[in-house]
């Protein structure tokens, strides 16, 4: 499997998980309840199954499992289907699309539950007789109200997440960064060419599709290799890695040139939709920040530290220099030779510095 795909497999299988286990441990807890409720006796057994421990694995795999499954049309179908959509519509919509959904998941396990504590074939007319009691039960009712409430806490993970991004929600949950952390991190100031001119002849809501269509050309690249979006600044995007991440198989350079490549493929409908291909020039540097929460009023992960600054102003220098890509030789010294080439491009002084700053150039060969 190449590079990409383990990435993207691996991106993919982080954001879709964590819906396995919601469902999991929403259905554990609303066994405990109903349990309590019932006394830990089965007072209904024409109609509900007895919770024995072959039923209670039987059930969570298959809950984990609907859960993935859920997790799965989410973040690679139905979440794309209905992103232009107001948050109440996608709710509304995604509520009538998944509760169909799991109204068959429904019918389809019961019987085999059923056949599971009846020691019985599935085809056994026991199993059958006690489904068809079962559909005209209260139990089937509370059921699905119960999977009504695991979808809707799962479409509320599912819009807090698209809208914070995964890796932020994670470290909320996680508290990560409660206390201020040292990282080493690689930074990419990326910035589009010509957006002020460009912007005043499309006009706030067409320029505003166009950033849009922009952004999403450029995702692919960025989970290819690793990277996470810290900020996207008006027509500007910071890129950061891990020093591992982006330092290995020159992941942050090679996102650069991947970002190059996917807005190349899409000049035709650029052009056609847009009158312009986009193209951008990217400073990049490397160094320690500060990583923590912040904020009052909202929270935010935040990164602090002179590399942001330095990053700033290599980005800044990519016009006057005629070069698309610039990097610090802090994060060159980090680089492996290889196949990169380093065209040097001389000491510089930054504005704000004292010392000047050795840059590059890289390619490959």
């Amino acid at each position: 499997m190449s590079l990409f795909s383990n990435a993207k497999f691996r991106y993919h299988l982080k954001r879709i998980l964590p819906f396995g286990i919601i469902w999991l441990v929403l259905s554990w807890f609303i066994l405990l309840i109903e349990s309590m409720a019932m006394d830990y006796e089965n007072q209904r057994p024409d109609t509900d199954i007895t919770v024995t421990w072959d039923i209670f694995l039987f059930a969570s795999l298959a809950v984990f499992l609907v859960g993935l499954a859920m997790g799965a049309v989410e973040v690679l179908w139905l979440g794309k289907l209905f992103k232009h959509k107001a948050f109440w519509q996608k709710i509304l919509y995604k509520m009538g699309f998944y509760l169909l959904f799991m109204l068959v998941i429904n019918l389809v396990t019961f019987p085999i539950a059923a056949s599971i504590e009846l020691s019985s074939s599935i085809i056994d007319a026991q199993v059958w007789h006690k489904f068809s009691n079962y559909i005209a039960s209260p139990t089937f009712l509370s059921t699905m109200v119960s999977l009504a409430f695991s979808i809707f806490v799962s479409l509320l993970y599912s819009g807090i997440s698209e809208h914070l991004g995964y890796n932020v929600l994670l470290n909320f949950f996680s508290g990560k960064y409660h206390q201020p952390q040292e990282e080493s991190r690689v930074f990419m100031f990326l910035d589009m060419k010509s957006s002020t001119s460009l912007a005043e002849k499309l006009g706030n809501e067409i320029y505003f599709r166009f950033l849009s269509d922009y952004y999403n050309q450029l995702s692919d690249a960025i989970i290819k290799f690793k990277g996470e979006v810290y900020q996207y600044v008006g027509d500007e995007i910071v890129v950061t890695w891990k020093k591992n991440d982006g330092t290995q198989h020159h992941n942050c350079i090679r996102c650069f040139y991947a970002m190059k490549e996917s807005l190349q493929k899409k000049s035709t409908y650029f052009e056609e939709t847009y009158g312009v291909v986009p193209s951008f020039r990217a400073g990049l540097h490397f160094g320690q920040v500060t990583t923590g929460e912040i904020g009052a009023l909202k929270k935010e992960i935040f990164f602090t530290g002179d590399v942001l600054n330095v990053t700033a102003r290599i980005q800044k220098l990519c016009k006057p220099m005629q070069k698309e890509i610039v990097i610090s030789e802090q994060l060159a010294n980090e680089l492996s030779p290889n196949d990169l080439r380093l065209e040097q491009l001389g000491n510089m002084e930054l504005e704000g510095r004292e010392e000047p700053v050795e840059l590059f150039t890289p390619n490959f060969t």
